[in-house]
């Protein structure tokens, strides 16, 4: 049996629906598992997927110490590994990861075959080269500094080969999932550059209908056939990945999908369907890991000094926990500055990250 799963918090929820009903539209005999990083409400729908799993029971040894290094994004990455590991312990034929702002419109119809000659399969950021300057920049460069393969898709076959990969690979995530392009990381998806030069039977999925989005928009031609499918280049649409929809990603396509009605077209369904799954603002959930055990916040100066002091992560074993001698007084005591609220510097400029995702 094809197991795929995907790794989100309840502020995605709505785009992680979208998946399971595009997923069960083209395959509904895989089973889709969701990895959710966070806390679940009473009430919460998650009937859309065939089992849950909280990231909390993963095992991972002293969890909330390890995951108050991790902002959102990178906390999502972070366990993906560790779920593709679980997943192929339990005898799955193959493991297939998906981010949640993904859709897909036709049956990935030749990943058995692809399975049978590779036991890890990528899609890469870029598979034809630009050649405008703004094009090489955003597109070329960008890849160059965030990855050369995009870890929203992910296919791992239970070989000798796929599991030495994926204990790799979770190895790699525990030790250091970060936001860090300066430190040669950014959440999971650096670390997979190597995976060509480390492993053997590794597929380069060059299919131009595969993980189609705005990064690749500027080289991939989206058409529709006189029976209504979608076309990238010619091949049938297999997945598009929404990434950063309403925000960095509006730019984006706005800006290489110019000429191309069909891509703002799906955009636009995308953002119907979304608005239609997702609740007023005042209903929707905050990250249970956003804040310390009493409700404030948890600043990124404060997870950045907690993860460059191993003597922290020894000394305290919740670091959410805001009981007196815990470390946030540690951190008033010691760092008051990592606790201020990070100036208002006005609306930040978008810029545009292939998605790594981890689907937050």
């Amino acid at each position: 049996m094809i197991r795929c799963f995907t790794s989100f918090t309840l502020g995605y929820l709505p785009r992680a629906r979208i998946l399971a009903e595009t997923l069960r539209a083209v395959h509904p005999d895989w089973h889709l598992t969701a990895l959710l990083v966070d806390r679940l409400p009473p009430g919460a729908d998650l009937s859309a997927f065939d089992a849950v799993v909280a990231a909390e029971s993963l095992a991972i040894p002293r969890f909330r110490a390890w995951l108050f290094r991790h902002d959102l994004v990178e906390a999502c990455c972070a366990v993906k590994g560790t779920m593709l590991c679980r997943l192929l312990d339990a005898g799955a034929e193959a493991v297939v990861y998906l981010d949640p702002d993904i859709a897909l419109f036709h049956p990935l119809a030749s990943l058995a075959a692809r399975l049978a000659h590779a036991s890890v399969l990528l899609t890469p950021h870029q598979l034809t080269p630009n050649d405008s300057s703004a094009a090489i920049a955003d597109n070329e460069a960008a890849a160059l500094r965030y990855g050369v393969f995009n870890l929203g898709f992910l296919a791992v076959a239970n070989d000798a080969t796929g599991r030495r990969f994926a204990a790799w690979w979770a190895a790699r995530l525990l030790e250091s999932c970060y936001d860090a392009p300066e430190q040669g990381m950014f959440a999971d998806q650096r670390v997979c550059d190597l995976v060509p030069a480390l492993f053997e039977r590794v597929g380069i999925v060059r299919d131009p209908g595969w993980n189609v989005a705005s990064w690749n928009l500027s080289r991939r031609r989206l058409a529709v056939t006189p029976a209504g499918g979608i076309t990238a280049d010619g091949a049938p649409l297999a997945f598009y990945h929404f990434s950063k929809h309403g925000g960095a990603g509006d730019a984006m396509t706005d800006r290489y999908a110019g000429d191309l009605p069909l891509a703002h077209e799906l955009w636009r369904w995308y953002g119907r369907r979304l608005a239609a799954l997702t609740g007023p603002p005042a209903e929707q959930p905050g990250w249970h890991y956003a804040r310390f055990s009493d409700g404030a916040a948890v600043p990124r100066a404060a997870r950045l000094l907690h993860r460059a002091r191993p003597d922290l992560l020894d000394a305290f074993d919740d670091p959410f926990d805001a009981a007196r001698g815990g470390l946030r007084d540690w951190l008033a005591a010691y760092a008051p500055e990592t606790l201020a609220p990070p100036p208002d510097q006005g609306m930040p400029k978008l810029k545009n990250t292939p998605g790594g995702g981890g689907g937050v």
